[in-house]
């Protein structure tokens, strides 16, 4: 639909409301390995490193597909690709649900990484059948449903693990995927396609940015065993080496390319993007470092948590997080985005470094987490409204694309470091990693986002008003 066209068929608020329970079943969904990662060790016999893998698979898949299923929409119909798109996250639901050992629920999870393009698809279709002031409201309420759906599946997902079994704590989220699909399919009129905007997708770019990822994932998963693995370990450098130069001459050449590399010579664009990076580096240290250590057997220095006390513990941090997008808005209009950037890394620097001197008690854990939560909430909400307004209009996309996959990069490297701090930190023979990994992690975290202070002073204070 273009600017000029008035919305076609008018929708309800019954089909407002599929949507809505669309966004709640996938929020679900999307996170329930979180509070249940170390139950999920324990019964696949994975390494610390290997859950790292499987904690951030779903993220990777989300950034690669979020902006192809956007441009698909627009040019097919946001209805038509939504459904189709909701097929591949049952049928990831339901691989996972199945899934009998790590490489099959890795798959699951990949196919489930598509749900993260339905929030774009999802506000298509309002902004397709509703009016303008009707669409914003719509699309909070959406948006709001969807982080509610996923404060849901953090609790639920413990209980349902120990109660029934970790089979169920997919199955149960995505049979509500597979019933709010069938509402949407009902409910939802069909928008008009866009019709093709002359420039393609760029799948070669998508494909070599695919396995650039996923080899660094694995690089970093299989370094702790460096030693006995040597060969293994060089293959895939090797390979890795491959696919980003790769991707970076596709892109460079692409007519429309999936990442605009070019942007990056703009101070504003690879300023945030390093910022980003950082910030994504120490918040996914302490989302992966701080369920584990609640798991770490009571005997030593952990707490022996199962997963349904570790869901009540993250729920504080999940609350902050979406609290932290409305206070950063505010904070950005009143003192400008440097500010607001600069007091979000202050504030998660000192978080931790505290969970690194101080975490003996759970109280320290969740007061940590939940500053880190919103730390990383202030800083990377502003970062993406300052990229956003520091370009022009048309660069908007391309732009805010740079920092989406900066952001995943950012997540997926901090998670995998940590595995391996905690993989390489566990001594022979035991399954409990010394409690000075967990120091480690959290001191390395730390430093590095300090780091980041020294591009935060070089930003233009943003725009206040």
């Amino acid at each position: 639909m273009t600017a000029t066209q008035a919305p076609s068929a008018r929708i309800g608020k019954a089909a407002v409301g599929a949507l809505g329970m669309l966004a709640v079943a996938t929020g679900a969904l999307e996170s329930v390995v979180t509070p249940t990662l170390p139950l999920l060790q324990r019964e696949l016999d994975m390494s610390p490193a290997e859950g790292a893998l499987l904690s951030i698979m779903l993220l990777i898949t989300g950034a690669l597909i979020t902006p192809v299923a956007g441009k698909l929409g627009d040019r097919y119909g946001g209805k038509r690709v939504l459904l189709r798109l909701m097929a591949v996250v049952s049928t990831g639901g339901l691989v996972s649900a199945l899934a009998p050992n790590l490489p099959v629920l890795l798959l699951g999870q990949v196919l489930q990484g598509a749900m993260v393009g339905a929030l774009p698809l999802s506000f298509i279709l309002v902004r397709a059948h509703l009016p303008a002031g009707e669409s914003k409201v719509a699309i909070g309420v959406v948006s709001g449903l969807f982080v509610g759906g996923g404060m849901a599946g953090t609790l639920s997902a413990g209980p349902v693990a120990e109660g029934l079994s970790r089979h169920w704590m997919f199955a149960l989220p995505t049979l509500a995927v597979i019933g709010a699909t069938l509402l949407v399919g009902r409910l939802m009129p069909h928008d008009p396609p866009g019709g093709s905007d002359g420039a393609g997708i760029d799948w070669p770019g998508l494909l070599l940015l695919s396995g650039t990822l996923i080899t660094l994932m694995l690089v970093l998963a299989l370094a702790p065993d460096i030693g006995s693995e040597p060969l293994v370990l060089g293959a895939l450098v090797a390979a890795l080496a491959a696919f980003t130069t790769g991707w970076i001459t596709v892109e460079r050449r692409a007519a429309s390319p999936m990442v605009d590399l070019r942007m990056l010579a703009r101070p504003a664009v690879w300023k945030s993007c390093v910022l980003t990076f950082v910030i994504c580096v120490g918040t996914s240290v302490a989302v992966y470092l701080v369920p584990q250590l609640f798991a770490v057997d009571s005997g030593t220095y952990g707490f022996g948590a199962g997963a349904t006390e570790i869901g009540f513990y993250l729920l504080p941090g999940a609350v902050a997080a979406s609290l932290a997008g409305p206070i950063s808005g505010i904070g950005t209009r009143r003192f400008g985005s440097r500010a607001v950037v600069t007091a979000g890394i202050v504030l998660m620097v000192a978080a931790l470094i505290a969970l690194a001197g101080i975490h003996s008690q759970i109280w320290h854990l969740v007061i940590g987490k939940m500053m880190i939560a919103l730390a990383n909430g202030l800083c990377v909400t502003a970062m993406v409204t300052s990229t956003a307004t520091s370009v022009e209009r048309g660069d908007t996309g391309i732009a805010t694309s740079l920092v989406l996959v900066t952001r995943v990069l950012g997540y997926a490297v901090g998670v995998q470091v940590s595995g391996a701090i905690l993989t390489a930190g566990t001594p022979s023979g035991s399954d409990v990693p010394a409690e000075s990994a967990f120091v480690t992690g959290f001191v390395i975290a730390g430093a590095v986002t300090a780091l980041s202070l020294l591009v935060t002073r070089t930003l233009s204070k943003g725009a206040k008003e």
